[in-house]
């Protein structure tokens, strides 16, 4: 087994994410033991801006639903969270990652809050529900390395970048999607008829087309246990294609006509060497926004 640099096991890095838990819902950022000399010294960011801790959600939140779908890298001492929270009656999707120091401190925070109120793009009946397939841990002898995970993750972004059919990772026969908490694959009821196709057959399409860029791609975790990879980045589109031919000879009009970006938080389970299930949660932000993280070392 790889010596862990943090020292730190599951259980350690679980408990340091229930600790800073209970302070978000204390709203009470002193609670939390940081790195440094305080909430002050470390990199915290919300939405792709950096905060103190205390203000965005750490002033707003009134309370966290039941969904908790919790991973971490004890290698590189990083945890991951997908829940929900609530603001003023609201509950919105949300992603958070803490770095952790070998002494248990957090040196980091990232987090995402889909807040569908201020959001153009708004999924329909958000369903956040544990999956066995994500919480399953793999058998000791079936795991991948953390390099092939890492290869088959990213090959997913440059599969999603410009679509045109050609496949850059492999995805399982039962690949699902789950975005902002509603399922987009296998979901003939979904605002976008490519949502009742797979995960494969959707992209052999070339339906993203119109995703132009993939960009500032970081992959900060993962859980080599249960096969899963962490990543965050933007999806940039320059909004000029306005028809488009897929693969099957159908033409198809771009939905997105304007400059836009997406900010994201995405979560890969890899089973079997492919691609089984996909979570994320992502936000509108301004058009190339650029990253505050470009800047942090990747401990945070």
């Amino acid at each position: 087994m790889r010596a862990l640099s943090t020292g730190l096991d599951r259980a350690a890095l679980y408990a340091v994410l229930d600790r800073y838990l209970a302070a978000l819902d204390a709203r009470d950022p002193a609670q939390v033991a940081w790195a440094g000399t305080g909430a002050g010294d470390v990199f915290h960011t919300e939405n792709n801006v950096a905060l103190v801790p205390g203000d965005g959600l750490w002033a707003t939140i009134t309370g966290r639903g039941t969904y908790d779908f919790r991973f971490c890298d004890p290698e590189t001492g990083q945890i991951g969270l997908f829940t929900t929270v609530i603001e003023s009656g609201d509950e919105s999707a949300a992603a958070l990652r803490l770095g952790v120091s070998a002494g248990g401190e957090v040196c980091g925070a990232e987090l995402i809050v889909v807040r569908q109120r201020d959001e153009a793009l708004h999924f329909p009946d958000p369903r956040f529900e544990p999956k066995s397939v994500m919480e399953a841990f793999v058998p000791e002898a079936e795991r991948m390395s953390r390099e092939r995970l890492l290869t088959l993750a990213n090959g997913y972004f440059a599969t999603l970048e410009q679509n045109d059919g050609q496949l850059f990772t492999a995805f399982h026969p039962d690949c699902q999607r789950v975005e902002n908490g509603t399922q987009t694959t296998n979901n003939p009821a979904f605002m976008l008829p490519i949502a009742k196709l797979g995960c494969e057959a959707q992209f052999r399409l070339g339906w993203y087309r119109y995703d132009d860029r993939l960009r500032a791609r970081r992959f900060p975790l993962v859980d080599v246990e249960r096969g899963l990879v962490m990543a965050h980045g933007f999806i940039d589109h320059r909004g000029v294609l306005e028809r488009y031919t897929l693969t099957d000879g159908t033409e198809v009009e771009s939905h997105i006509r304007r400059p836009h970006t997406f900010y994201l938080s995405e979560v890969f389970k890899i089973e079997a060497g492919a691609i089984r299930q996909v979570e994320a949660n992502f936000i509108t932000v301004p058009y190339h926004m650029p990253s505050p993280w470009d800047s942090q070392g990747q401990r945070r």
